[in-house]
């Protein structure tokens, strides 16, 4: 037989199971928060994330809920959504369905994170290019690879990766997106290339790309790498890239046509000359929507690779040109000490004057008695009341819809209409407020600690944070009291990693700097602080 303390217990592992698709609390507020998503990657055999948070959405709006928080540390192959998203789409995952920005950890302002993407997304693919006489590089190739097969130019970072996740979500759905006509996708390239050389120059690299290909023996293939080599000195590499991704279907004087193809393994792209029975299977491949790009799984290989070296704060510094290195670390931190976002449902707007036959306020109190621990006033309520409703059926209503949402207004008693006072209460409310829809009612608490009983949300403990970062709240970041102020701030700036533990003693600058003047050793402070915590205790 199950006991109350069982029934407990299976409740709280209930809430604290992370094998949920759907977790989110709503208050009796209207208020509330989105815990957890789990799509395929989570554990689902049937739904994605997108899905589920579909249905949520869906159900926070027919519920008629005010507001939802998300922590956002979501995460695809590994790699952070938030980071990721922001760059390609200039907000969160979360952002599809209206989240925006909440706060930001460390102190983080929306201004400062919008600049982050900004400054991360706009820097331009041209500062990875070799300098001088260098071996070129894993990262340099993989970018001139996916430049040669866009149709568009992709100028900065947000370029190359829209354009790599959009490979991947064609692949996926086994369909590849045609965003222009091919004719003006050609005409596009054209323009493009035509404005710094003509088309002598792009005559002229085709014919050496295939002198190459004439030389090869049979029906070698050649790959895009050593074909791109042999006539580095041909011309500048955004011709070379531009020339070979218009090889293909091209002829020869003996009648033989370029073919190409994709190597499903590595991704690599291969060309070799074949005959001219060939020309047609050629023209309706490279017209075909479905053309040979990379798999799926190299194509997410390459998301990884590119991910660590040009997103990633840490992993990017060993890759990053030196002039923009900073900038770049600074931005990619500052988004992900990003992840607190909030919808505003906003269900005021479609409730009030929709029913004309009743009245409908939105109704705010305002405490006789001010209680420091309880922070603001709550959020205002919605009030329905008939249309001979007077201002002591306001009042009633006032109390109930109170009452009813928080537990520590349940004594609470309504005693004034703030603005109207003198006010006899059998008067009407429509009478008397007319067009108004929003009021304000005066009240206090019966009996004696009658609401201070009660915990709020951050309960009743009194605990300051200061950070140098500029943050006065739990932001959700780790952090650690000094042991003599009991002052709290982020480890991260206070020069402790976040791969590295607490340390069992800490001391902040102020108290330290109060050390150094007091003439106290270290060994000292210590000593004074283990004595008067073992005298509380």
């Amino acid at each position: 037989m199950m006991t109350t303390e069982d029934v407990e217990d299976w409740m709280y592992h209930q809430l604290e199971d992370t094998t949920h698709l759907l977790h989110g609390v709503v208050h009796a507020n209207g208020y509330g928060h989105l815990l957890r998503v789990n799509g395929r990657e989570g554990g689902s055999k049937l739904l994605s994330g997108h899905h589920i948070m579909s249905f949520w959405d869906r159900l926070c709006t027919t519920l008629g809920v005010r507001k939802i928080s998300v922590m956002d540390v979501s995460k695809k192959h590994g790699l952070e959504l938030r980071l990721l998203n922001a760059i390609t789409r200039g907000h969160p995952w979360y952002g599809d369905w209206g989240y925006e920005f909440g706060a930001g950890s460390f102190s983080l302002s929306h201004d400062a994170y919008k600049m982050a993407i900004k400054d991360l997304s706009s820097l331009p693919l041209s500062i990875f290019q070799s300098q001088g006489r260098k071996p070129r590089t894993i990262l340099q190739d993989l970018i001139s690879f996916y430049q040669s097969l866009s149709e568009r130019e992709l100028v900065n970072i947000r370029d190359l990766f829209c354009f790599l996740t959009s490979l991947i979500h064609d692949v996926q759905n086994s369909y590849l997106k045609v965003d222009y006509p091919p004719s003006k996708k050609r005409c596009s390239g054209d323009s493009r290339v035509l404005c710094a050389w003509t088309i002598n120059d792009v005559a002229r690299i085709e014919e050496a790309m295939i002198k190459v290909l004439r030389a090869v023996s049979g029906s070698t293939w050649v790959s895009w790498r050593a074909l791109r080599g042999a006539v580095c000195k041909l011309g500048p590499p955004e011709l070379l890239d531009y020339c070979l991704r218009e090889l293909k279907g091209k002829q020869t004087a003996e009648g033989m046509f370029v073919n190409s193809r994709c190597i499903s393994d590595s991704g690599a792209m291969e060309y070799r000359l074949e005959p001219g029975s060939m020309a047609m299977d050629i023209n309706s491949t490279s017209n075909s929507p479905m053309r040979n790009y990379p798999s799926k799984e190299h194509l997410l290989r390459d998301l990884k690779y590119l991910y660590a070296c040009m997103l990633h704060p840490e992993s990017m510094k060993i890759h990053f040109p030196p002039l923009k290195r900073d900038l770049a670390v600074i931005s990619a931190t500052a988004i992900l000490d990003c992840k607190q976002f909030v919808k505003d449902y906003n269900p005021e707007k479609l409730l009030l004057g929709s029913r004309p036959n009743v009245i409908q306020l939105l109704c705010e109190v305002d405490l006789t008695e001010q209680f420091e621990e309880h922070g603001p006033n709550p959020p205002p309520e919605i009030l329905t009341l008939p249309l001979d409703a007077t201002i002591a059926d306001l009042k009633r209503e006032a109390m109930k819809a109170f009452q009813e949402a928080y537990v520590m207004f349940r004594r609470f008693q309504a005693e004034e209409l703030i603005g109207y006072g003198g006010v006899d209460e059998s008067t009407q409310v429509k009478l008397l407020l007319g067009s108004i829809e929003f009021v304000r009612i005066r009240g206090r608490f019966l009996g004696k600690n009658s609401f201070c009983r009660f915990k709020t949300e951050r309960g009743l403990e009194r605990w300051t944070v200061d950070c140098c970062c500029g943050a006065q709240d739990d932001d959700g970041e780790r952090m650690l009291a000094c042991d003599v102020c009991g002052v709290w701030q982020h480890t991260r700036c206070c020069g402790i990693p976040d791969s590295e533990a607490v340390p069992a003693k800490f001391f902040c600058n102020r108290c330290r700097g109060g050390l150094k003047t007091s003439g106290h050793s270290k060994d000292e402070m210590v000593d004074s602080v283990f004595k008067s915590v073992t005298n509380r205790i």
